[in-house]
């Protein structure tokens, strides 16, 4: 039975490249949300943003985090890093700028959004980047990266969730 995962991805950028790793079907994902919806979405603010996250992260297991060009230091990125690993659940991140958006473009290679963090362990602080891994698949064709991303996510969710549980 394939886990139930939370998303985090930049919306605007990388929503087409996002859909893409949801479609591939070995983890279930939160539904996906279309421009209208996340638009009322943002109307709302702040908390009906947090709400709408909190709202669609329950019963999931893992977060896993998209990464594109923009998406290390958003908000609701960070906020969602946070509350995955405050609630228990895994966090992975994966490299998703060599996936071909709707116009057939590849964007640059975005920051580590795990850099910013540390947390404390045993009374030190230690780096969350150290902890938490980011998957850049060694390719530069779409569908290789695809391909790459669709054989391994499974497995990377599964490694997360092992590594929370263990912390």
């Amino acid at each position: 039975m394939a886990r139930k995962v939370f998303f985090s991805f930049h919306y605007k950028p990388d929503n087409w490249r996002a859909s893409q790793i949801r479609n591939i079907g070995a983890v279930e994902g939160n539904k996906p949300v279309n421009d209208n919806k996340w638009e009322e979405v943002k109307k709302g603010g702040d908390k009906a943003i947090q709400k709408w996250i909190d709202d669609n992260m329950f019963g999931k297991s893992c977060c896993v985090v998209l990464v594109g060009e923009k998406t290390a230091g958003r908000k609701w990125i960070e906020y969602e890093i946070i509350k995955a690993w405050n609630d228990g659940k895994g966090v992975v991140g994966i490299c998703i700028h060599n996936l071909k958006d709707r116009n057939e473009n590849q964007s640059s290679k975005g920051k580590n959004p795990f850099e910013s963090f540390n947390i404390e362990v045993e009374g030190k602080k230690k780096p969350f980047d150290k902890i938490v891994k980011l998957y850049d698949p060694p390719y530069k064709l779409s569908k290789n990266v695809y391909n790459y991303i669709s054989k391994n996510i499974e497995e990377w969710v599964e490694e997360a969730i092992t590594c929370r549980e263990n912390f």
